[in-house]
């Protein structure tokens, strides 16, 4: 498995052969399929976690956000359902920003 460190050495290197003149069409074509595919990952667990979170917006009568703040600021219990839907939750959110980072 690469490690974080050495994608980000690889993107390195093609930062500074990208600064030294070194682009191509196939190495743009790349960059765009990885995005791409990348965006469509995060979209489809996106997909499954609004699921989930619908779940309990259902069965608790509460938005995720409005329960997510109540929960943050201690006026909700540490019930175990509390606890996994903070963390769906917080994942989620995690994924909506990458997707907004892709999509810039």
């Amino acid at each position: 498995m690469t490690t974080q460190a050495e994608i980000i050495n690889q993107l390195k290197i093609l930062e500074a052969l990208s600064q030294q003149g070194g682009y191509s069409d196939i190495l743009a074509l790349s960059l765009r399929k990885i995005i791409h595919q990348e965006r469509e990952n995060i979209q489809q667990q996106i997909r499954e976690l609004e699921t989930d979170l619908q779940i309990f917006e259902q069965q608790y009568q509460l938005s995720s956000a409005d329960f997510y703040q109540r929960f943050k600021t201690g006026q909700l219990g540490d019930e175990a359902d509390f606890v996994e839907w903070s963390a769906f939750y917080q994942m989620w959110s995690n994924l909506q920003a990458r997707l907004t980072l892709l999509q810039s």
